[in-house]
């Protein structure tokens, strides 16, 4: 090398070593670029990757007179940038005596006085874990071939490790191994002074790499296959299409062969089943499909026929406001609690007499009703965004997401613009629907599908799934966004976040503490209970050792001296699966719900939002229906006895009396079976007409009763209605 007068040939350690027979000139690509003295003055195509051959036979000949304070000798073309500092040295003098360079900006270099170090608290531990890169134990030590992660606390790599990995990796690839940290991670290993080239990562640059990701398992495995064209038949979108096993994908089968109605339905092969037998993990009760769980959504009434000797039950039948007073409730072994659907995590369990409950209860309820009261006044403020101009969604029902997505990707999208709704695969429904009651019933199916889609995890309350195919996708942002658009465009809440979940995103990770109850992973939680639970320092020690492997993978292998100890790794764990892992899909959602500053009015009003986001909506009431509606009457009707029948006709609904339920009357009136966040517009209300039956208009949300001389009357009029016209919407 012209620079530094070496013959090493190594490029990790000095770059790329080049020769120029016409120029007479080899150097190592580092001495060129890290020279104190020249500057790349010309474009990328001129002279040698910008620096021009003058320039460096200037330089060339400047580092001649400069002697190494390393080696002694001359050629030294490097000087430390630290102020009154004189010390000159070569590259790969510099690299033996643990000088730092950093590959950026003025590309400076610092000797070993004056190098930048990496910070430690005094507190922190000192130990040994394994580096992520090669799994090789690193002492925590603050030494120049030691680095810290500066986003994962308990992180520590090689930093030869960290070299080869940039080196491979490029600036697209190159990041945290632990949490998927990129900025951070990136500014502090290059003031460190690791080299991470503009360029692409190795493993894309190879011809064909991939070759054989792209081929998909294509075999029906099932016992008996029903296809006539042959196991290895497989035909999109029909029941012919091949599906996989979910668990381990080398096992498929037709949709027709396994019964299976959606492709959106899970399925595990026979191998995978028995595995999961053998570990105590497998029950059958899987994740809905859309299909099916669109029969369980509140809307029962609408599938199926109730017989005339069990009339059907409406949510909170036990309940008549008009008539029982609380301490009636009580005496009557009635549970008010019931009626409010908290996710499993959130449930408090209560031992307290029935009339204690019973005021706890109504003081909750309160106190829910009042939040959404301030929720709804915020989406309204939301929606003042909303214009009139419109967008037309394109939807099929029996394939919610696929079209949802397309349709928010669409480049006339905007989530300012009105929304209409095309159901494409309804025969019965107008071509373009844009009453509210369409729009709800999109939005509805689409946080249904949402709730049981891989995006997340966990029963009832849910906290975010690492799916690296929705990251590559940009699924989360999506999903993000579909959820604060309907909350703003009048659509349902999703009510299945988890409070970890919600934290996360209203005070952010880093305050966040996540518990046993959020691990979704069987086996994961299984590992953290026995370390949890363990009873001794030799138990806890043995636990360890089986999970070695899992430990290191996620860096939480510490030293363990004292039972104690373990508290702090299974924190450490909790931390791990339930927030670094899903870093990335975290920040994607966040994104997504900052569309019409949802996010922003979450953070501002966290425990209004949180009663919208982690319940479920309490069940309809006949108080609730009827507090809903404002009753207008003209002036030759009598509105009292008109307001009689139809409270008279809420407390029977209530009471299962009738054959239709309270979400039913809801349902006809509005296009929606439950009450959204944002409330009704316009607001429903109630005229008393001479007509002969009931009419739901859903354009203005208004009930027009027809006036009646008997109760039984009114009541027989709006059973059969109400009925007749849910099931012609249904079939």
């Amino acid at each position: 090398c012209v620079l530094c007068g070496w013959t090493d040939d190594c490029p990790e350690k000095y770059g790329e070593k080049r020769t120029y027979v016409e120029y007479n000139l080899t150097f190592h690509y580092y001495c060129l670029l890290m020279s104190s003295g020249i500057w790349q003055r010309g474009e990328e195509d001129e002279g040698i990757d910008g620096f021009l051959i003058k320039d460096i036979r200037k330089e060339v000949n400047r580092a001649a007179k400069l002697k190494c304070n390393i080696c002694k000798k001359k050629g030294a073309s490097i000087g430390c940038v630290a102020p009154k500092c004189k010390r000159s040295y070569h590259f790969p003098c510099g690299i033996q005596r643990e000088c730092i360079f950093q590959f950026m900006e003025d590309f400076r270099s610092y000797c070993w006085d004056h190098k930048p170090v990496q910070k430690f608290p005094d507190k922190e531990s000192k130990g040994t874990s394994q580096c992520t890169i090669c799994l090789d134990l690193v002492e925590h030590l603050p030494t120049y071939t030691v680095l810290k992660s500066p986003c994962c606390k308990n992180t520590w790599f090689h930093r030869e490790c960290l070299q080869y990995q940039a080196l491979s990796a490029g600036i697209f690839f190159f990041r945290c191994t632990v949490c998927n940290n990129k900025d951070k991670f990136q500014k502090e290993m290059l003031r460190m002074g690791i080299h991470i080239p503009e360029k692409d990562a190795s493993w894309e640059l190879e011809e064909n790499a991939y070759q054989d990701l792209l081929q998909c398992y294509q075999h029906c495995d099932v016992k008996r296959c029903l296809c006539k064209k042959g196991r290895d038949y497989n035909e999109p979108d029909s029941k012919w299409e091949i599906k996989r096993c979910q668990c381990c994908g080398s096992r498929g089968t037709h949709l027709a062969c396994s019964s299976m109605k959606s492709w959106e339905q899970n399925w595990e092969c026979m191998e995978c089943r028995s595995i999961f037998a053998k570990s105590g993990n497998y029950s059958k009760q899987k994740k809905r499909s859309l299909a099916t769980s669109e029969k369980t959504d509140g809307t029962t009434c609408l599938l199926e026929e109730p017989t005339p000797k069990c009339p059907r039950q409406s949510p909170g039948s036990q309940r008549n406001f008009l008539l029982q007073s609380p301490k009636i409730m009580c005496q009557n072994n009635l549970s008010p609690c019931s009626h409010l659907e908290l996710p499993a995590s959130n449930r408090v369990t209560m031992s307290l007499s029935p009339l204690m409950s019973n005021r706890n209860w109504s003081l909750r309820k309160k106190h829910l009703k009042k939040q959404r009261r301030e929720v709804s006044n915020i989406l309204k403020e939301l929606k003042l965004q909303v214009n009139t101009k419109t967008t037309r969604l394109n939807i099929n029902a029996e394939n919610i997401w696929k079209s949802a997505l397309k349709g928010f990707r669409q480049r006339s999208f905007s989530p300012t613009n009105t929304i209409e709704i095309k159901f494409a695969n309804c025969r019965n429904r107008s071509k373009t629907d844009t009453s509210a009651g369409s729009k709800h019933r999109f939005f509805q199916l689409l946080m249904l599908h949402l709730q049981n889609s891989s995006l997340f995890e966990g029963s009832s309350a849910k906290n975010l799934s690492l799916d690296f195919q929705a990251v590559k996708e940009n699924l989360y942002f999506e999903a993000g966004k579909m959820i604060a658009v309907s909350l703003v465009h009048g659509g349902p809440s999703p009510g299945f976040f988890s409070k970890t979940l919600f934290d996360c995103l209203v005070y952010g990770p880093e305050n966040v503490k996540p518990a046993l109850e959020d691990v979704a992973d069987v086996d994961v939680a299984q590992t953290i209970k026995m370390i949890k639970y363990a009873n001794s320092l030799s138990s806890l020690q043995s636990t360890i050792d089986d999970c070695y492997e899992f430990l290191a993978a996620t860096g939480c292998l510490r030293p363990i001296t004292a039972l104690c100890d373990k508290n702090m790794l299974v924190n450490d764990i909790l931390i791990h699966h339930v927030i670094k892992r899903i870093m990335s899909p975290l920040e994607s959602f966040r994104q997504g719900l900052k569309t019409l500053g949802v996010l922003e009015k979450m953070q501002m009003h966290p425990d209004a939002f949180s009663s919208v986001l982690c319940h479920k909506h309490e069940r309809l009431s006949a108080e609730t229906v009827c507090d809903l509606f404002t009753i207008h009457s003209s002036s030759d009707v009598n509105k009292v006895e008109g307001a009689d029948f139809w409270m008279s006709y809420l407390q029977d609904v209530e009471g299962g009396v009738s054959v239709v339920t309270l979400e039913d009357i809801l349902l006809f009136v509005t296009g929606s079976s439950s009450v959204p966040p944002i409330g009704f517009e316009p607001e429903p209300t109630i005229k008393f007409l001479h007509i002969r039956y009931p009419i739901g208009n859903r354009l203005l949300n208004c009930l027009e009763l027809p006036i009646t001389k008997t109760y039984e009357q009114f009541k027989s009029k709006m059973d059969l209605t109400i009925r007749n016209t849910l099931r012609v919407e249904r079939e």
